[in-house]
């Protein structure tokens, strides 16, 4: 899955492309360049150290409602081996956003 930046974190998106652009080239070259691209990823964690330091309150929603983040779902898949979700209400509807469920035998 392509990874979806944020507008603030364009400046991250730019180097992680490069980094993986390198990458590619390292794969088909006879050129060692594992120095370069050790020194864009330490470059690329302290920007996103920083930037993700310093965001404002609109920043941290648009985190917050990332496309990307997990759901309940994957959370529920990744703890638990045999759940069983459970569907409707006492008014026999659906809530596709409140997923609940037990864990089966």
């Amino acid at each position: 899955m392509k990874t979806t930046f944020l507008e603030f974190e364009q400046p991250i998106a730019e180097l992680e492309t490069r980094i993986e652009e390198l990458r590619y080239v390292q794969d088909d070259s006879a050129v060692d360049i594992s120095e370069e691209i050790q020194r864009l990823t330490k470059r690329s964690q302290s920007l996103t150290k920083d930037i993700y330091g310093k965001l404002n309150p609109w920043q941290v929603a648009q985190v917050a409602r990332h496309p990307q983040r997990p759901y309940t779902l994957d959370y529920v898949q990744a703890l638990f081996t045999h759940f069983e979700e459970l569907h409707g209400d006492r008014d026999r509807q659906q809530h596709a956003h409140r997923p609940g469920g037990r864990e089966g035998a």
